[in-house]
């Protein structure tokens, strides 16, 4: 991949990077405020609930951080771009859609059949 390109998409992974960081420090600075404590246990209960949903949210969010940093280790490496599975290259519009990807969408597509095959058979069980 060209340098213009691999630099387009370090800017691009960087500028999520940091958008990630952001949400996770507001969630953090958000819950360890006092401001949000309630009397009522229904108040308490839905708080707790919206809680829990915010970090599973950042918990998802927290593993494509890592997939951010890989990708860019990846850049560095020269590799960035490359299919994991097949070795072929990742097409430009994948890239962009999904620039943390490492399977070219042939092989992603094999994979989530795949991954879906195994899923019916275990509910068959």
């Amino acid at each position: 991949m060209k340098k213009e390109r691999l630099a387009y998409f370090r800017e691009l992974l960087n500028e999520r990077f940091k958008v990630l960081l952001n949400e996770a420090e507001k969630t953090v600075t958000g819950m360890t405020s006092d401001k949000n404590t309630f009397p009522d246990p229904t108040d308490r209960a839905n708080l707790e609930t919206d809680r829990n949903f915010e970090l599973r949210i950042r918990d998802r969010e927290r593993k494509l951080i890592l997939k951010i940093k890989e990708a860019l280790a990846r850049i560095e490496e020269g590799t960035f771009g490359t299919c994991e599975e097949c070795g072929e290259e990742i097409s430009e519009e994948r890239l962009k859609a999904r620039p943390m990807t490492t399977l070219c969408i042939e092989c992603k597509t094999k994979a989530e059949a795949e991954e879906s095959q195994k899923a019916a058979l275990r509910e068959e069980t």
